[in-house]
């Protein structure tokens, strides 16, 4: 199985080259933008990517820190991490590399250049998360083309074909017959199983935490009465935020987007009508509250993400929320500051609703050891909770995304879950109850 990892590096940028920074970006966001992707396309490893600027006190994002500017990566790749930064520093043509990064502070100079230099910068800036989700683990974005590529073929023979008289078992034949005669099927040949729950771990898991109960409710009180009852809590709408910097965070939502063609019916008739789905994405930071208390209140919730994401949720939904590709939370600058990053399917509203509706109590207990997050109650209630609140909080605490790279943009998480139940079941020897199911998720 493929193993999808991340990347982040954190890297001060030069205030004298910011401007050139800046443009730099731009010029490439503007190519992304007119279909220009072969760039990140050459190690068709890279599911997602972005860089963005922080802390410069240019910027309607500025919260007043005396900091150095810093540059921003975030990525979604297949492999190792040390074969990512070599695409990046070798196959993604250096020369880009160099142009970013010779705005940043340190880089090599010209005559000292090369890919190992290019390599042990970017390996220099790297910061670990402190948790991190995918949503189709186990797929490599070569797989989850060609399972898109083996559906599209699928319902192209459905809807063009006269398969009039036909049962079922006979359709799923006579496709299985014609997908082996295609020399770019080939890959079906390799198994693949779908990502099931770990119930041992899960259970295991579930009594460690019934054993540290008592220690858990003792320090939710003490977090409760000692420090959150205290602290200054967020209190704005979004009508009182910013209505520049909420323009600059809309004009980059919503640009990406496919059809979510539905399921069908055994006879291949579509069952609910097109609909567009965007994709987004959503970069956050947030300073930590001051403490020890609230930082390990902080580590222990990032440890139980950690530890329970990979177990539990292996199908596609986080927390119930069955559109977000990739997530993930990194505590950086000394443990002050803290990003959030996504990849999600849909609009801003609706992502941020999910949360709340189906985990608001563990982005409280994440969140509430941030500085001035909604009102909370006990760790785990409030904050996410107070909807108008919290909504206003997150758009005040998003950043701006300078570059954005899908590899699918057209495929939601559902989708990308679907092909891979498809090619699970087509490959297999079905009877009539199973067929039938094979044609609804085609």
């Amino acid at each position: 199985m493929s193993q999808q990892n991340p990347l982040t590096l954190i890297t001060p940028i030069i205030p004298e080259k910011i401007g050139q920074l800046y443009q730099l970006l731009s010029d490439m966001k503007y190519k992304l933008e007119k279909g220009e992707h072969e760039l990140f396309e050459k190690s068709n490893n890279i599911h997602y990517l972005r860089w963005l600027i922080i802390d410069d006190k240019n910027s309607v994002f500025f919260e007043g820190t005396k900091r150095l500017p810093k540059l921003i990566f975030s990525s979604n790749f297949d492999g190792s991490i040390e074969g990512h930064i070599d695409d990046l520093c070798g196959d993604m043509e250096h020369h880009l590399i160099d142009q970013i990064y010779s705005c940043c502070v340190n880089f090599p100079d010209v005559a000292n250049r090369n890919l190992i230099s290019r390599a042990d910068y970017l390996k220099k800036s790297m910061i670990k998360v402190s948790a991190f989700y995918k949503g189709s683990p186990g797929r490599s974005l070569v797989q989850i083309r060609q399972e898109q590529d083996l559906r599209m073929f699928l319902r192209q023979k459905l809807d063009t074909q006269n398969w009039e008289g036909k049962s079922a078992l006979q359709i799923h034949k006579q496709l299985k017959k014609e997908v082996k005669s295609e020399s770019r099927f080939e890959w079906l040949k390799e198994p693949f199983k779908m990502p099931k729950m770990n119930w041992f771990k899960f259970a295991l898991l579930v009594l460690v935490l019934l054993a540290l109960l008592p220690i858990i409710i003792i320090w939710i009180l003490i977090v409760e009465f000692g420090y959150e009852r205290k602290d200054e809590y967020f209190t704005k709408t979004r009508s009182e935020l910013d209505p520049k910097k909420i323009k600059v965070l809309e004009e980059y939502e919503d640009l990406t987007s496919g059809e979510d063609l539905g399921k069908r019916n055994y006879e291949g008739d579509l069952v609910k009508n097109k609909q567009i789905n965007y994709q987004n994405q959503f970069s956050q930071l947030v300073e930590m509250k001051p403490g020890k208390v609230r930082l390990i209140t902080f580590k222990g919730m990032m440890l139980f993400a950690k530890n329970l994401i990979p177990i539990k949720f292996v199908d596609g939904e986080l927390m119930g929320i069955p559109t977000i590709h990739f997530a993930r939370w990194v505590l950086f600058d000394d443990n002050k500051r803290v990003l959030f990053f996504s990849n999600f399917d849909g609009s801003w509203q609706q992502y941020l609703g999910d949360f709340i509706d189906q985990s608001g109590w563990g982005l409280t207990g994440i969140f509430s050891n941030t500085k001035v997050f909604p009102k909370t109650r006990f760790l785990f209630t409030g904050g996410a909770y107070d909807e108008e609140h919290f909504l206003a909080w997150s758009r005040a605490t998003e950043l701006s995304t300078q570059i954005w790279y899908s590899a699918y943009p057209s495929l939601s998480i559902k989708n990308v879950n679907n092909n891979s139940q498809i090619r699970v079941l087509f490959s297999k020897n079905l009877n009539n109850k199973k067929v039938l199911k094979l044609f609804q998720l085609i």
